[in-house]
């Protein structure tokens, strides 16, 4: 069974449906771009599944039609191509588990970290007033988005904090900064 299979049995018996809703799982072809990279040609427009990025940070598996016991998980950027998407490959990744070019592959991605949709109200707001910060804080890996959630949600004693933490980190992102300083 794939770590799909299994998150929506677990969605369905707890009545979730955001998150197998966010996996897209297709069939592909391994070709070559332009510069000579392996990738993976993506059949949807990730914009309108996953919301307006410029690039989407995803994690999930490729399994080879060819049998192989190799961990196929990996994470990424699914990246524009010329008029289409493509998630690139990895080259150390593709010398491990034998994937070639010209491969014929199963994949399952789904964009990393918490999304927008995952997000307080109060804070997704904050961000759609800023769209410098929003935009910022979508390019970010998931490490630093956690990061800035964990500090604005540890304000659950001192309610009268979050909005000043909030308005702190607004300001940051728009300032392009990864991570909070430390004082």
């Amino acid at each position: 069974m794939t770590l799909v299979q299994h998150q929506v049995i677990l969605d369905e018996l707890w009545g979730v449906t955001m998150r197998s809703m966010r996996v897209q799982r297709f069939g592909a072809h391994v070709t070559a771009d332009s510069g000579g990279r392996a990738v993976v040609s993506i059949p949807f427009d990730p914009d309108e599944t996953w919301g307006a990025k410029a690039f989407h940070l995803v994690g999930g598996t490729i399994e080879p039609a060819k049998a192989t016991d190799w961990n196929r998980r990996l994470r990424g950027k699914v990246t524009q191509d010329g008029a289409g998407w493509v998630f690139t490959l990895n080259p150390m990744w593709m010398q491990a588990t034998g994937v070639e070019i010209g491969d014929e592959v199963t994949v399952e991605l789904e964009p990393e970290g918490p999304q927008r949709d995952d997000l307080a109200d109060d804070f997704a707001s904050a961000l759609a007033a800023n769209p410098e910060a929003g935009a910022f804080f979508d390019t970010l890996a998931q490490f630093y988005r956690k990061a800035y959630l964990r500090w604005i949600d540890s304000t659950t004693r001192r309610p009268d904090l979050r909005a000043a933490r909030i308005a702190e980190v607004v300001e940051l992102l728009a300032g392009g900064i990864k991570e909070r300083p430390r004082r």
